[in-house]
């Protein structure tokens, strides 16, 4: 059974409470806050028992008698749906209004086992329903007379930008809870510098990276990370940078400090491998006719099942099988370019002929389909219909600045990349809160 204690669940922008109520609610909150701490200081979708806090308290007008509010919190279980958590608390009729209504904003049906959720009673009558669905949105349902108002409203956190440092021995995970932070963290680093580095294959012992991230907080305690605004990864004597920036149009990524965008054309891998058992080469034994042909690709082994990603956006022509090639799929990219990937256990749900993919999304899964002998992605790359090695594709950047963006962007890529020689925060959670602004 839920847990019921005062407080107040909700801080959003919904909120049209008499002043008298909003303070009962205020003064319940700080009572409920001790009782709703996070359970652990990982990343962000872990972080889903904690109450958001009320804005500023306006003016109370004394000849309003406060409310006597509540509120009763718990976790979703198996089995539970929106109609069972609210029916102690609304008619059938006003259930299936509020069931019809959501749909638009949050369906019911993708309420999971696992997030906390919090109803708040005004004099025993419902007034509030929030469901957290993971660590950055909350769905909010809020009786306003003989309707229901039902919003998704970003959960507020207090925002700090702190520098996290760290040096490679084993592994770059390694180091990253060496640093005293989550590994988390190691994952988007390799992300942003992904098609820089080789995290796979070329890491050293004596690398080393920093970075300016972003750590929220609520109620003090750590809530896991938001944006990493900089970063540096020193790799085999060489020294990457990154920052991230929006631009005028509203997208954003992540650039050198001259204005390059780190995202190139082509992903060095269309998957984790582990290692290359054929290469690139004008004549090759099949191993399975015994005959000699040329083979224009590269053969990753791989186990069975693992991920295989597009290696840039594009359109799938084929998603078929046949005999020699097995599962297969075939996109058409930019200028000419096209890339097959071959002997796939399956395809990936909605990889179909005409559907297009972006770059890193998974399109199916190692296999060993048609002649193979063993589990492994042949991959091929061609320009106009000509065979191209994958290894030596010189990839270029995706996008570039105008000047007026560009100008702007070096202005805040300075700034950004000097906070880097700031003290280090320490371990997770120990730095103080402070601006949402870098």
């Amino acid at each position: 059974m839920p847990d019921t204690v005062g407080g107040v669940p909700h801080a959003g922008r919904t909120s049209r409470l008499p002043s008298g109520r909003l303070l009962a609610f205020t003064c319940l909150a700080c009572a409920a806050t001790l009782l709703f701490l996070p359970a652990r200081t990982g990343p962000s979708k872990s972080m889903r028992h904690a109450i958001p806090l009320p804005g500023q308290i306006p003016a109370v007008d004394a000849s309003i008698p406060p409310s006597q509010s509540k509120v009763v919190s718990g976790t979703i279980r198996p089995g539970d749906t929106l109609a069972s958590l609210l029916s102690q608390h609304l008619s059938t009729e006003e259930i299936e209004q509020v069931a019809r209504s959501s749909r638009k904003v949050f369906h019911p049906r993708k309420i999971r086992a696992g997030n906390a959720y919090h109803i708040l009673l005004e004099n025993d009558a419902f007034d509030r329903f929030v469901y957290e669905i993971d660590g950055d949105e909350q769905l909010v349902i809020q009786k306003e007379g003989d309707s229901f108002e039902i919003t998704r409203e970003e959960i507020p956190y207090a925002v700090q930008a702190v520098v996290v440092r760290g040096e490679v021995s084993t592994s770059l995970f390694a180091a990253m809870e060496a640093a005293g932070e989550d590994p988390e963290l190691a994952t988007r680093l390799a992300e942003i510098f992904a098609w820089e580095v080789d995290f796979l294959r070329n890491l050293q012992k004596g690398d080393s990276f920093r970075m300016l991230v972003e750590k929220r907080f609520r109620d003090g305690r750590p809530c896991g990370y938001g944006r990493i605004l900089a970063a540096e990864f020193k790799n085999d004597r060489k020294t990457w940078q990154a920052v991230l920036y929006e631009d005028s149009n509203g997208r954003s990524a992540y650039y050198s400090p001259e204005g390059n965008s780190l995202r190139k054309a082509f992903l060095k891998a269309p998957l984790n491998y582990t290692r290359i058992s054929s290469g690139y080469a004008k004549t090759r034994l099949h191993p399975i006719t015994r005959t000699w042909k040329p083979h224009p690709a590269i053969d990753y082994a791989a186990p069975a099942g693992t991920p295989v990603n597009a290696v840039a956006d594009g359109t799938v022509l084929e998603a078929a099988r046949n005999p020699f090639n097995g599962n297969y799929v075939k996109i058409r990219h930019a200028n000419g370019y096209q890339t097959l990937y071959l002997h796939l256990s399956r395809f990936d749900k909605g990889i179909r002929k005409g559907s297009s993919v972006a770059q890193g999304q998974v399109i199916g899964f190692v296999g060993a389909t048609g002649l193979a002998t063993g589990p492994h992605l042949c991959f091929r790359i061609t320009r106009n219909g000509k065979p191209v090695d994958p290894r030596r594709l010189d990839s270029a950047s995706l996008s570039a600045f105008s000047p007026r963006d560009l100008a702007r962007f070096k202005t805040r890529a300075k700034a950004l990349l000097a906070r880097l020689d700031d003290k280090p925060a320490g371990p997770r959670g120990a730095a103080k809160v402070a601006s949402r602004n870098p």
